[in-house]
């Protein structure tokens, strides 16, 4: 391949009658790259429809303006709100915004037309931020619209920006995508810089360039990730206020999971990662937190926790105890301290009935994320040397293995990063597919839903993974609102599939939500 020096504002000024792609990971600076071209293309008086599916409109702009963008002329910048309306969220009227649905490719392509009628000239810029929430809902559908509806829309004087997240789907339809496009711009991180390989693009040699300066996307949220927030969370749980104010929120097993194996579709790759360190930050806050702790906790940490958690026997104290004030008391699994594997600085425990393994036996990966991932945050809290832990899942029920088991150490672990990428598309889809033929065998056939033979079927929420991820990322928060609407669409379908519609279909719903006890 061929390099020369182009820069990234040529990039941005996309030609008439093209459609470029923009391919990369979550969190490479795609969306920030539009963005910029939008700011740029208005420069040159050249009009703008910016279809969002991730966020609405009212967040777009205000990131336009962050990025200087602050007044523009009447009719030049104009949305397709593809967001709002699929996940459900009520919004006022805008008068340069048409409403559309992720679920529904034609609304789309419609409000683009009556769009395209209200500006009433050609050379417009689409932006198109992005393909992959559609893709998501509808599958290989995208590549129909993309021929009939983008490529229509270039070919009549127009020219179409559009993002596409690497990972959250096929790698074959991505091809098809790009095969599809004009012009392919690949986007990715390394080493603190923005890298933007130009595959393809009209009148131009494949090249390179890299942005040192640009801002990489953290996978902490700062602006969610408030520890105050979470301490009076934590100081609320563990005070019992939570539980006064709104009762002990213990939900049926199976909704917590079927919340996030439909979320993590927005990043697989991220988010298994956002969970460990989140749950790892975390740890700063249990010596805090002690002083809020029941009588009990406080009493065997003074008189019995060990200062060091190197030897085996002083680990198998801060096991046992985490194993029945936890892991058993609030139903997350039953924990065994492994003597004859572990020795001095490495632990290995197993977790029996593990809550987020349960009911994806053999599914091809190691599926547990919150329980390792909390012993090594109570040992980085608790331990007076503070030592950074960590905890990798060595054997899982979603492997084949007859119960979970987690290797704890201080320091680093090699294959932790691996670990975070190992749950590929195959295996969300095998997920995926238990999940809903147990739903679909709850609701048509009365098939128990979920439940696990010591410990049941009901866990505390407010405790939870899926509860806690939206404090450190407003990305894990549209992508949990986003996978409740993909859920629905689906349970639909196979209802309608089965011959039951209107009122039974609702009724249905309504008895699953009151069994998991979320209704």
């Amino acid at each position: 391949m061929a390099f020369i020096l182009v820069s990234v504002s040529q990039l941005q000024e996309v030609p008439s009658k093209n459609v470029i792609l923009l391919a990369g990971p979550p969190g490479s600076g795609k969306t920030t790259f539009c963005q910029q071209a939008i700011i740029q293309n208005l420069a040159m008086d050249r009009p703008i429809i910016y279809v969002t599916t991730e966020y609405g409109p009212s967040e777009a702009e205000n990131a336009l303006k962050e990025k200087g963008l602050v007044t523009v002329e009447p009719g030049l910048v104009n949305y397709v709100d593809a967001y709002n309306e699929t996940v459900g969220v009520s919004v006022k009227d805008r008068p340069d915004t048409v409403y559309a649905d992720c679920n529904d490719l034609s609304s789309i392509d419609i409000a683009i037309t009556k769009l395209m009628e209200q500006i009433g000239r050609t050379d417009v810029l689409l932006i198109f931020d992005s393909l992959s929430s559609p893709y998501i809902f509808i599958g290989s559908e995208i590549l129909r619209f993309m021929r009939q509806t983008l490529s229509r829309f270039a070919a009549r004087g127009n020219a179409v920006l559009a993002c596409m997240d690497k990972g959250c789907g096929k790698p074959e339809d991505l091809v098809a995508m790009m095969t599809l496009s004009s012009g392919v711009i690949d986007v990715e991180v390394k080493d603190g810089k923005k890298v933007l390989t130009v595959v393809k693009f009209p009148r131009m040699e494949p090249t390179r360039i890299e942005v040192p300066t640009t801002q990489v996307s953290p996978i902490f949220d700062v602006k969610t990730w408030d520890q105050d927030v979470i301490t009076r969370f934590l100081e609320a749980t563990q005070q019992g206020d939570i539980s006064k104010e709104f009762g002990e929120f213990e939900v049926n097993g199976f909704w917590p999971n079927l919340g996030k194996w439909s979320s993590i579709l927005w990043d697989p790759k991220r988010i298994p990662e956002m969970s460990y360190k989140l749950f790892i930050e975390m740890g700063s806050f249990w010596r805090e937190m002690i002083p809020l702790w029941p009588w009990h906790w406080r009493l065997f940490f003074k008189l019995r926790m060990p200062k060091s958690f190197s030897k085996v026997n002083d680990m198998k104290k801060m096991v046992n105890f985490i194993g029945q004030e936890i892991g058993r008391a609030r139903r997350f699994c039953i924990m065994e301290y492994v003597d004859d594997l572990s020795t001095t600085d490495e632990h290995y425990i197993r977790l029996y009935e593990n809550a987020e393994c349960w009911g994806f036996e053999n599914v091809g990966a190691a599926t547990a994320s919150m329980m390792p991932t909390l012993i090594a945050s109570m040992c980085r809290g608790l331990e007076k040397e503070e030592r950074e832990w960590n905890a990798i899942e060595t054997k899982c029920i979603g492997l084949g293995d007859p119960y979970c088991e987690i290797k704890v150490v201080p320091g680093e672990i090699d294959e932790l990063q691996a670990s975070f990428e190992a749950i590929d598309s195959a295996v969300l889809d095998r997920m995926r597919d238990r999940l809903m033929d147990r739903l679909m065998g709850f609701m048509l056939q009365g098939k128990p839903l979920w439940t696990r033979p010591r410990l049941g079927s009901t866990l505390p929420l407010a405790e939870n993974e899926m509860n806690l991820l939206p404090f450190a990322s407003e990305r894990y928060c549209m992508a949990l609102r986003m996978g409740g609407a993909k859920v629905g669409r689906e349970i639909s379908e196979h209802l309608n599939d089965a011959g039951i519609g209107g009122n039974t279909a609702v009724q249905h719903v309504l008895n699953f939500l009151e069994h998991c006890k979320v209704g």
